[in-house]
């Protein structure tokens, strides 16, 4: 079925104070104003994301897996980077900088010295610490400060398939203070196991997690891949007033015979944007977070075929420019259940 975009006939849920259309920033060396910050004076039916997540000058992953595509469904994004590597870790080597909790704030204060610091989104990826975790929780605070509505999405990359890529101790800062914090949580299996603290061996163990995650914070929880049988579903998990069951449903994907890097940034953040234009229908968000995603491994996996590489041998990186029509108006091929 070929579910076109929607025309916005959802206006963002979100609302600019008169305060906020007006803002201009000041230059601290020049008395007069400067230019009007038009993402804010003239803000989109969308929204305006900050993303803290990774970077690396070559290939797709963290915030060169998300920020493109959350540019083509609209979204002005700005990135700040957590690392600047030369490529991902999985290469045989690589080099780069990472920033720390205090880099991090400086740059939030330079945004707010300016009264450059309203955001409708702030979506987080991989973070390799503790401090540099702590450090974004106080950057949700601040944000909240300057919108109580913000919606904070928040993949917690800690690890999958029983890997930890992360030190144990975030595990616990995640699970007892970003958690209660999220607005909407995209994790794994495993990483969904780690919050919760029990075994997801079923759909039902599956359903259960997105209703703890509820419990603890999240009103939008999902899982975006858990292996049950053999079979590689997501389960997607909506609970719009606290106290009331969640709406629950499920999405079957097929399993493709290769390793893609940088598929859990691309993932999370179509999800951002899709549920941002169907808040209400997490399904259909989810519909068309998969489609895309499913489009571009296929294409990568082709192009790599193309050109003779055996596709099994190595991680590929996925061809998001060459996809871009996928992630802008994606062909509905897979299907939500609903569970009862």
């Amino acid at each position: 079925m070929l579910l076109q975009p929607p025309l916005l006939t959802h206006r963002s849920n979100f609302r600019f104070s008169r305060e906020t259309r007006i803002l201009r920033a000041r230059n601290s060396k020049n008395p007069r104003m400067a230019p009007p910050i038009l993402s804010l004076a003239l803000p989109s039916d969308t929204g305006r994301i900050l993303s803290i997540q990774s970077h690396t000058v070559q290939g797709y992953v963290g915030n060169k897996s998300a920020v493109f595509p959350l540019q083509l469904l609209g979204y002005d994004v700005d990135p700040i980077n957590s690392v600047q590597f030369s490529n991902h870790t999985g290469y045989p080597s690589f080099k780069g900088q990472v920033l720390n909790g205090q880099q991090l704030w400086d740059l939030i204060e330079g945004l707010e010295g300016n009264d450059l610091l309203f955001y409708t989104h702030l979506l987080t990826g991989y973070i390799g610490s503790e401090s540099f975790l702590n450090a974004v929780l106080q950057v949700v605070s601040k944000l909240r400060s300057k919108n109580p509505e913000l919606t904070y999405v928040c993949d917690p990359v800690m690890g999958d398939e029983g890997k930890l890529y992360v030190p144990q101790e975030l595990v616990s800062v995640y699970r007892e203070k970003v958690v209660p914090v999220a607005s909407m949580l995209t994790p794994n299996q495993f990483e969904a196991e780690l919050l919760t603290g029990f075994k997801i061996k079923s759909e039902g163990d599956g359903r259960e997690a997105c209703r703890f995650l509820h419990a603890a914070g999240p009103s939008k929880v999902i899982i975006t891949s858990i292996n049950i049988d053999g079979n590689l579903l997501l389960i997607g998990s909506h609970q719009k007033e606290k106290g009331e069951p969640p709406r629950q449903f499920k999405i079957v994907i097929p399993k493709i015979p290769a390793y893609f890097t940088g598929t859990g940034d691309l993932m999370t953040a179509l999800l951002l944007g899709w549920s941002n234009k169907y808040p209400d229908n997490m399904e259909i968000a989810a519909e068309l977070a998969v489609s895309s995603l499913q489009a571009v491994l296929h294409r990568t996996l082709s192009d790599y075929k193309s050109v003779g590489h055996d596709a099994e041998s190595t991680s590929l990186e996925i061809r998001l420019i060459q996809s871009q029509d996928d992630i802008r108006s994606p062909q509905v091929k897979l299907k939500a259940e609903l569970y009862s």
